[in-house]
């Protein structure tokens, strides 16, 4: 199969994330549906960071089944780094894009002073969910290119059949990351355009396709780690964020219940791949 196929597969295991962005669009839900929402998000990533860093950790674990203990040291400390990189860098950003946000602003037009602008709460709750999804993007796009990688390799390789099995299962996980995405859009309210969720999406699942271009040239396992651990770190601190807000929901039941249909999701589409033997 020509490169050019092989990459265009990978598009589309990639954009399949938009299926469950205009989830996005859901106008003023309720606080239940709200915690739901947000709570089902919870899951999904915490089951992306399990199988993020169980991937990420298998050329570590075969070194040193083989008593390669170099090489271990070597996947294992590129894993741990990067992962510290995802989860601290995410930590400046988010402070940075806070600041930007909290400039000091003119009075009036012409004004000679400036006073701090006064936001109300609700409006902080849609910056800060708004800002959420763009982090959560960044953290997916991120487990999107090491899947790209994947794809990528099994077809420079000669895998082809392995390669088709994992544009199908990537795609059909990539549903529902889509999801994920929107979710603290939707659980405050914030009804973005179709242009934001068209740029969302391209942040979480155009590296998909990127990954595969990368993986058919450059076929390195230390590449493959190194990005599934800075995905690892990104979801990390996301995950921490989203558990913040579902604590102040006050509606444990119903996070709880949530945050496990969003691990099942995670694990059935996550079979999909695992039954096709890939």
């Amino acid at each position: 199969m020509p490169a050019s196929q092989i990459a265009m597969l990978g598009a589309v295991a990639g954009l399949t994330i938009y299926l469950g962005l205009p989830l996005g669009r859901m106008s003023s839900p309720m606080p239940r549906i709200k915690a739901f929402l947000s709570a089902t998000a919870i899951g999904i990533l915490i089951f992306l960071l399990w199988d993020v860093l169980s991937h990420a950790w298998q050329p570590a674990n075969a070194a040193l089944t083989g008593h390669d203990y170099g090489r271990a040291v070597l996947y294992g400390g590129v894993m741990l780094s990067c992962t510290g990189i995802g989860l601290i860098g995410l930590v400046y950003l988010d402070r940075w894009i806070a600041r930007r946000a909290s400039r000091i602003r003119p009075a009036g037009p012409g004004a000679a002073t400036a006073v701090p602008a006064v936001v109300p709460p609700a409006d902080l709750a849609r910056a800060r969910a708004v800002q959420l999804s763009l982090l959560i993007a960044i953290g997916i796009g991120l487990h999107n290119f090491g899947e790209g990688l994947a794809i990528g390799n099994s077809a420079a390789t000669g895998k082809l059949s392995l390669a088709i099995l994992l544009v199908i299962g990537f795609g059909a996980h990539n549903a529902t990351e889509g999801f994920g995405i929107v979710a603290p859009l939707a659980s405050a309210g914030v009804q973005p355009s179709w242009a934001k969720l068209g740029l969302l999406g391209l942040i979480g699942g155009g590296p998909t396709f990127l990954g595969t271009l990368v993986g058919e040239q450059v076929t390195s396992p230390l590449l493959g780690v190194a990005f599934l651990a800075l995905a690892a770190g990104s979801i990390l601190y996301v995950v921490i964020e989203l558990l913040a807000v579902a604590r102040k929901s006050n509606l444990k039941q119903i996070v709880t219940w949530a945050i496990l249909l969003g691990l099942t999701l995670g694990f059935v589409t996550d079979a999909i791949v695992t039954a096709a033997g890939a």
